[in-house]
């Protein structure tokens, strides 16, 4: 399952684009699913979108991103798995997090994707 945050216009749009490459997950906005059933927190899911595997293992961050893909098959699949690769797992939690700081910026976004400490939750 992937568990994204839907107050936020460019998460919105990055979970459509999983569902189009064919991820193979459900995919769900962390304000309409059970986060205690899942084993995230509130803070966990508006920080970062989540992967949770059958097992409940839980992904967080570029981790998730690379599950996600991994689960779509194909070119995405090896896109996934080479975010984990040493010497690119590192670069691809700072990508992921510059893009989940600025999210609000960025194409699609909107002021509810702002998640500075300073900003009000919606």
């Amino acid at each position: 399952m992937l568990v994204y945050d839907g107050d936020c216009a460019f998460c919105t749009r990055c979970a459509q684009a999983a569902e189009a490459i064919g991820a193979d997950a459900k995919i769900v906005a962390w304000q309409l699913t059970d986060l205690a059933e899942l084993g995230i927190d509130e803070a966990q899911a508006a920080t970062a979108v989540q992967w949770v595997e059958v097992d409940g293992t839980v992904r967080s961050g570029h981790e998730a991103v690379a599950a996600t893909l991994g689960s779509a098959g194909g070119p995405w699949r090896i896109a996934g798995r080479a975010m984990l690769l040493p010497g690119v797992s590192w670069p691809a939690a700072k990508a992921y997090q510059l893009v989940a700081d600025n999210r609000h910026r960025l194409p699609g976004g909107t002021p509810a994707c702002d998640r500075r400490a300073d900003r009000p939750r919606p």
